[in-house]
C-alpha cells in the first residue's frame, strides 16, 4: 500500500513539473552559456533578437588604395537566427523519446546549446568578387620570338596581384567576433592584396635552352572567306611567342582563350550539331590542325587529338592526304600535346594571307629524336548523299541559297613511330572516320 501511495505521489509531483513548463524551456537547457530555464519560445527569441542589434547596425567597408566596397549588416542579414534558436531550446525534452525526454528534463548537468549565426555568403561573396575585378591584375608571362639564332623578348612579362579572398574572409569573421564586445558599428577592413610573379620572365630569356628548329607544320587555306582568314590570323597570333616547359602538356584550348565576338573573332563556317553553320572563331581548326602537324614533326607525344566530323577542304590543300587534321571546340574537345624534350619549346606562327598559307614552327633543343608517318591509308570512299533541299518561308520564291557544302567519306589511318638512337618512344595508330556529307539549300517560298 506506501509503495502505491508513493508511486502516486512521484506522479502528483511529475505532473507538476510538466506543468509548471507547460509552454516554456526545461531548466537543464543553455545557450552560448546563458540558461533559458523557464523561458518561453518568445522570450528566448526576444533575447536572442536583442543580441542581434549591434550587428543590424554595423557595417564593413574593405578598402585598397581608392578601391573601397561598404556592405551593411543588413544587407548581410549577419545575426543569431533567433527563431531557431527558440525552437531548438523548446523541442529539448519533447522530442518524443521517453528515455532522452526523461534525462533531459531532469538533468543536473546542463544541456548546452550553440545558436545558429548566419550571413548571407552570396551578398558577401558577390560584394568581394567584384571588388577583386577592379583590383586584380593579371600577370602577363613573356613572350618570345627565334630569331638569327637566339631567342629574344618581344612582349615582357609583368607582375600581376589579386586579393587574398580567403585571408580576407578570416579578417571579416575575426571582426565579426568583436563587433559586441567593442560596440563598433563601422569597421574598415583593409584587403590583403599579394603580387603574382610570373613564371616566364624576361630576363630568363637565356635559360631556355632554345637552339634550333625540332618541329614544322603547313596548311593552306585559299578560298576561305574574310571572316575566316581573319579568325586564323588573329588565333595563330595568340599562340605566337608560347614557351612550353620541360615536362608540361601544352593544351590548345587553354593557350588561345574564350573564343567569342568579345575577344575579337568574327563569324565564319564551324560544324556544330551536324551542321555546317555560321559561328563566332571558324577557321580555329586550320590552326590546331597545323600545330598538330608541327607537334607530329617535332615527335612529341600527342596526348588528345579528335578528327573532324567529315573532310575539310582546305586540309587536303597542298597536297595532304585526309587524317592529318585536329578539331576544337572548348571545353570538350582539345588538342593536347606534352613536351618531353630536355628544353622549353618556342611556338612561332607565321601567316601569310596573300598566298593563304599558315606554318607553326617548333624550336627548343633536340635530343636526336626522329618522328615517321607511314601506312597513311585512305579507304572506305563513299559519296556524298544526293542534294537536300528545304523550303524557307524566309527567303522569296525563286531564290535557292546553300548553306551545306558536299564533301566524300572516308576512313583513314596512319601509324606514328619516333625513335631516338634505336629506342622506341612513340608508337600510335590514329584513325579518323570522315562522314559523307549532303549539300544542303534553302529554297524560297515567300511570296
Amino acid at each position: 500500500m506506501g509503495v502505491c501511495i508513493l508511486g502516486l505521489g512521484g506522479i502528483g509531483a511529475t505532473y507538476g513539473y510538466e506543468a509548471m513548463y507547460n509552454g516554456r524551456v526545461y531548466p537543464s537547457v543553455t545557450m552560448n552559456g546563458t540558461n533559458f530555464g523557464g523561458k518561453t519560445p518568445a522570450e528566448v527569441e526576444m533575447y536572442w533578437m536583442k543580441k542581434n542589434e549591434p550587428f543590424e547596425k554595423s557595417s564593413f567597408t574593405f578598402v585598397f588604395e581608392n578601391h573601397i566596397a561598404t556592405v551593411s549588416g543588413t544587407d548581410l542579414g549577419l545575426g543569431y537566427d533567433a527563431t531557431l534558436s527558440a525552437t531548438q531550446a523548446y523541442i529539448v525534452g519533447r522530442s518524443g523519446n521517453l528515455l532522452t525526454d526523461t534525462l533531459a528534463k531532469f538533468s543536473l548537468t546542463p544541456v548546452s546549446l550553440t545558436p545558429l549565426f548566419r550571413f548571407q555568403e552570396d551578398v558577401f561573396n558577390d560584394t568581394l568578387d567584384q571588388l577583386a575585378q577592379r583590383i586584380n591584375i593579371p600577370v602577363q608571362d613573356a613572350l618570345f620570338e627565334f630569331r638569327g639564332g637566339k631567342v629574344t623578348a618581344f612582349r615582357p612579362s609583368k607582375d600581376g596581384r589579386e586579393v587574398n579572398i580567403e585571408i580576407t574572409k578570416t579578417l571579416f569573421s575575426d571582426a565579426v567576433v568583436n563587433i559586441p564586445t567593442v560596440n563598433a558599428t563601422s569597421v574598415v577592413i583593409p584587403l590583403p592584396v599579394q603580387p603574382i610573379k610570373p613564371s616566364l620572365t624576361t630576363d630568363r630569356v637565356n635559360a631556355f635552352g632554345i637552339k634550333e628548329l625540332i618541329g614544322r607544320g603547313y596548311s593552306e587555306f585559299q578560298g576561305s572567306i574574310p571572316g575566316r582568314v581573319h579568325n586564323i590570323t588573329l588565333a595563330s597570333a595568340k599562340l605566337h611567342g608560347i614557351l612550353i616547359k620541360p615536362g608540361d602538356t601544352f593544351s590548345f584550348n587553354e593557350a588561345l582563350g574564350d573564343v567569342s565576338a568579345a575577344t575579337g573573332f568574327q563569324p565564319a563556317y564551324i560544324i556544330k550539331d551536324g551542321r555546317t553553320v555560321l559561328g563566332d572563331g571558324g577557321g580555329v581548326c586550320q590552326v590546331s590542325t597545323t600545330l598538330f602537324r608541327a607537334a607530329l614533326n617535332a615527335g612529341l607525344s600527342i596526348v588528345e587529338r579528335r578528327a573532324h566530323a567529315y573532310r575539310v577542304k582546305y586540309y587536303e590543300q597542298a597536297g595532304y592526304k585526309p587524317g592529318l587534321d585536329a578539331t576544337v571546340f572548348a571545353p570538350s574537345v582539345d588538342l593536347k600535346f606534352k613536351n618531353d624534350t630536355p628544353g622549353y619549346i618556342l611556338i612561332q606562327a607565321k601567316i601569310d594571307t596573300k598566298t593563304m598559307t599558315v606554318t607553326f614552327e617548333l624550336y627548343g633543343t633536340s635530343d636526336g629524336r626522329k618522328a615517321e608517318i607511314y601506312n597513311h591509308v585512305v579507304g572506305g570512299i563513299t559519296p556524298p548523299p544526293p542534294d537536300l533541299y528545304q523550303d524557307d518561308p524566309t527567303l522569296p520564291v525563286g531564290v535557292i541559297k546553300q548553306v551545306d557544302f558536299a564533301a566524300w567519306g572516308a576512313k583513314t589511318s596512319f601509324q606514328y613511330k619516333v625513335t631516338r638512337n634505336g629506342e622506341v618512344l612513340e608508337n600510335t595508330s590514329f584513325a579518323s572516320n570522315f562522314r559523307s556529307w549532303q549539300a544542303v539549300y534553302l529554297r524560297g517560298t515567300k511570296l
